[in-house]
């Protein structure tokens, strides 16, 4: 009960004599610190939007014009051609205020109206600039008189650095394809898998949707165009994300890894309190905007930043139906779990951020309590595991009211969840592949209920100090949280650092209040381990080379991989598979990912190629797919054409091969292949399957991997004894 008393602001008894109060300067003190707090955020929030308001141009912009028009207009000249006169004729305090004062006013006015409309000019002409994408259509060493000029108009106007969403409103939307070129990028993504009765079929239905549904569809998604931000974003995330009913652990959710050869400091509680500071600088540069907007590498080119609003205080609720994604302003705690209980830890204390060595030392308070959980507490997490039904009918039943429902809100409007892990995990030991197959799948789904699988995203701590994190899916896409992740390891790092003995840095204020229990009286809980059991990691570096060697051979390394992907499912499989690679739309406003279809005709005739050393002329074909399908869902309407769509030719054409920040497989009887380049000679990749699929196997996959990459490098190289079965003759194009 120590905290409660701490909490109390003042007391009062009521005596013989009257009432006797008794006031804690201290915690009142605290509060008026919290408040100035809050108010300095607020007052910060309002400058953020006057200056993105007006961004390519800057506030004092303002100044400059209004004394241009006055210095004009003491010249005896009038630059508003007659309008100023007009504005003094129709100004309400005309007659309170002298003809000089009318004049000055009426030229502040009319500075003022010619300052916003050049503001208006300049955004227009960003969100055209921001518009034109043949740049990505040129070749190397070729771009064209129109490129140039469009690079340097679009430096001109990057010059004044902008805010993290200073871009936002002058971002192009998100067009609308043509039914025609959608239909057509459909059939040519699967016309390697059929056969020449199958595709005719299908192109049948194709055209015969087209010219009956299809339109139609069409014609509300142009409807949804002109009103919404994107037509799309908002129906994935519901519809692909927010209605799935499934469990999110895994199926869902990703994860990002630690370093992989350097752990800055094995004291469990000091790396729990960088990596908490960490997460938090960077909250409080979101939300001051001060984080500069990511642009495609090596341009002035920004991509939306969106996501970047729901990235802390977030958590996803069940429904019935369909899940909700909830957001708060503002969090001034986090929830760890330990050993089965919950506790809240207050990471401000009289409005400034607690020192990384502050919050070491609360983390230590908590591994240090021998307290056991309450009946039910341990394994509550594994509800957020689960089917989302239950869950939902179980947080209506029993999560409504009291205390549970203090506790609940407690987890889901805090900043985010900490996981302290009783557990060692990383590349360590006599079996370093093994171990870090075994990291992979404790950061994807530990025990099933020692991770709150709902929150925007969870750190994970282990006893060994390496560290983690668990992502949901529908509120951001990987590249997001991955930006957030590298900021923080290098922030904790090499910025903020650890004493000689592994301890944060700074001092402790020895009056500060301990963490919080939370206190539950709940039912006996249920448990998904069957679900994470099922899950087949493998996680491998590849050193052998990287982006730097593949460069030389003028390739790209994404498509290197990705032919090596296909390369190595046909050697795994006997056969190619409908393949997903995610692909962002960020270039448009609220964009989140398309789908590129990497096994196409020509990856597929490379490949046969490969393997039977013939002479073939080959070109990469990459080619996004459209979301037009989404409204079917909305509407009820159903075709035939679209029941093959949903699965092409065999049951095994439905495997795909997902490539994203680190996360599980789309299909259940495929692979799902994650892969990140680290520098220039090393490429992490991570496969997954399910055992429960006799076809499939993570290590087999990977070992077939390995072989596809090493062979077609020898290619390109002219290195037939690099080769593990020989050489192809390929001819590019």
């Amino acid at each position: 009960m120590a905290e409660a008393h701490q909490a109390v602001a003042f007391q009062f008894t009521i005596t013989p004599e009257g009432i006797d109060l008794q006031l804690s300067y201290q915690a009142l003190n605290q509060i008026y610190l919290s408040g100035v707090r809050s108010w300095k955020k607020r007052v910060s929030r309002m400058k953020n939007r006057v200056i993105k308001g007006v961004y390519p141009a800057s506030p004092s912009s303002w100044l400059f014009v209004a004394i241009a028009i006055l210095a004009t207009m003491y010249m005896q000249s009038d630059p508003s051609m007659g309008l100023i006169s007009k504005i003094q004729q129709h100004l309400p305090l005309r007659y309170t205020c002298g003809a000089q004062g009318q004049t000055m006013l009426s030229a502040l006015v009319f500075s003022t109206l010619l300052w916003l409309s050049l503001i208006l000019t300049l955004r227009l002409c960003l969100k055209l600039l921001l518009s034109y994408h043949r740049w990505m259509f040129e070749l190397h060493g070729k771009v064209s008189n129109t490129t140039k000029v469009w690079v340097s108009l679009l430096r001109l106007f990057s010059r004044r650095k902008p805010l993290l969403y200073s871009y936002q409103t002058s971002l192009p939307h998100l067009p609308v394809p043509a039914i025609k070129d959608t239909l057509s990028r459909y059939l040519e993504s699967v016309r390697p898998l059929l056969t020449d009765q199958e595709l005719k079929r299908m192109t049948d239905l194709a055209n015969d949707f087209e010219s009956t549904l299809g339109n139609r569809l069409q014609r509300y998604l142009k409807l949804k165009a002109l009103w919404a931000t994107n037509y799309v974003s908002d129906w994935w995330e519901e519809y692909i994300y927010l209605r799935g009913r499934g469990p999110i652990m895994v199926n869902s959710n990703y994860y990002g890894m630690d370093f992989l050869y350097v752990t800055p400091t094995t004291v469990q509680a000091a790396r729990a309190g960088n990596t908490i500071t960490a997460l938090l600088l960077y909250r409080r540069k979101v939300n001051k905007e001060e984080l500069t907007p990511s642009r495609v590498p090596g341009t002035d080119i920004p991509l939306c930043a969106a996501q970047c609003e729901r990235m802390f205080n977030t958590t996803r609720t069940p429904g019935a139906e369909t899940d909700v994604l909830q957001h708060w302003l503002d969090s001034d705690f986090v929830v760890v779990y330990h050993r089965g209980r919950y506790f809240r830890l207050w990471v401000y204390r009289g409005g400034r951020l607690l020192s990384p060595r502050e919050l070491e030392h609360q983390i230590q308070s908590i591994l240090d309590d021998p307290s056991p959980p309450f009946p039910g507490e341990e394994k509550l997490g594994a509800l957020t595991a689960g089917d989302r039904c239950p869950w939902a009918q179980m947080r209506k039943q029993f999560f409504s009211s009291g205390v549970n429902r203090r506790s609940l809100d407690a987890i889901e409007r805090a900043a985010f969840f900490v996981t302290l892990d009783d557990e060692e995990q990383g590349m360590k030991g006599d079996d370093p592949a093994g171990n870090l197959d075994r990291y992979a799948k404790s950061l994807l789904h530990g025990k099933c209920y020692d991770r709150w699988f709902d929150k925007s995203f969870s750190i994970v701590i282990y006893k060994n100090g390496k560290n983690g994190l668990n992502a949901e899916h529908s509120w951001a896409d990987a590249p997001t949280v991955a930006h957030l992740w590298e900021y923080t390891l290098a922030t904790d790092a090499f910025h903020l650092g650890y004493t000689q003995d592994g301890h944060c840095k700074g001092e402790v204020e020895r009056s500060l209040p301990p963490p919080q229990r939370l206190a539950w009286d709940i039912p006996p809980e249920e448990h998904t381990g069957a679900l994470a059991a099922d899950v087949d990691c493998h996680v491998f570096p590849f050193r052998e080379f990287g982006k730097g060697r593949i460069k030389k051979c003028r390739v790209s390394p994404d498509a290197f991989i990705q032919i090596s992907l296909q390369l190595a499912h046909y050697r795994d499989r006997g056969g190619f598979c409908l393949t997903y690679e995610a692909s962002m739309t960020r270039l448009f406003r609220e964009g989140r990912t398309e789908t590129v279809r990497s096994c196409s005709s020509e990856s597929c005739t490379f490949v046969k190629a490969l393997e039977g050393r013939e002479l073939v002329t080959f070109f990469k074909v990459k080619q996004p797919e459209s979301s037009t399908f989404f409204i079917l869902k909305i509407s009820g309407a159903s075709l035939h054409f679209l029941m093959w769509v949903k699965k092409p030719g065999e049951p095994g054409c439905e495997m795909k091969l997902m490539v994203t920040f680190v996360s599980s497989q789309v299909a259940d009887d495929g692979y799902g292949v994650s892969y990140i380049i680290v520098g220039e000679d090393m490429i992490n990749f991570h496969v997954s399957s399910k055992y429960s699929c006799s076809e499939t196997d993570s290590r087999r996959f990977g070992v077939q991997l390995r072989k596809a990459l090493q062979d077609i490098m020898a290619l390109l190289s002219g290195d037939p004894k690099g080769s593990s079965k020989g050489s192809a003759q390929v001819q590019p194009k």
